[in-house]
């Protein structure tokens, strides 16, 4: 048993007999009356989505886990592939079970796979990634403005960013993994 103030993005619930994955999650203190912890949350069985609050004087049910370090080597028709570091053991993810962070992957990086029952349940990434723009629109001059002026650009893996209008197609870019966000330009 836990407290609701331990819920993390990927933190496997157990409620009602079934397993539930942290999606999204949002601690919110009000002014009055008590804190409580917002969650969307998807079940690992069925891929079926609850928003959920949990107030913070409640008890949570957490899944017993193992946490497997694991390279990913690639993709195929059943899912994503991965690798223990260690053992050498290959397990397959679907793209269900990988969920929305499967865009973030790259062959050959080191990513954290919560196991229950020897069975993949939640993928979990680094919270900072860098990813080479592939596309994007040249900047103009002129285009400058106060405030947070932004445009879309693809990136190496293929999947759209809002970037600031001075970086430039081949730059590297910083993005968070939780939000999707632009974070800063790499070094």
């Amino acid at each position: 048993m836990g407290s609701p103030s331990d819920i993390k993005k990927g933190a496997v619930i157990r409620q009602n007999g079934e397993l539930w994955i942290v999606t999204e999650f949002q601690h919110v203190n009000p002014g009055k009356g008590a804190a409580f912890v917002r969650t969307r949350i998807k079940n690992a069985k069925t891929g079926k989505t609850l928003e959920t609050t949990y107030k913070t004087s409640e008890s949570i049910d957490f899944a017993d886990l193992e946490y497997h370090n694991m390279s990913y080597l690639y993709h195929e028709a059943a899912g994503y592939v991965f690798m223990d570091s260690k053992s050498y053991e290959q397990v397959t993810m679907t793209d269900e079970e990988a969920g929305d962070q499967a865009k973030y992957l790259k062959e050959g990086m080191e990513v954290t796979i919560s196991m229950h029952d020897n069975k993949p349940i939640a993928l979990q990434l680094p919270k900072k990634m860098t990813f080479k723009i592939a596309e994007t629109m040249p900047a103009v001059k002129g285009d400058t403005a106060s405030g947070n002026v932004t445009k879309e650009a693809k990136t190496d893996n293929g999947f759209l960013v809002q970037i600031p209008l001075f970086i430039n197609q081949d730059d590297e870019v910083i993005i968070n993994t939780d939000t999707g966000e632009y974070v800063e330009r790499a070094k």
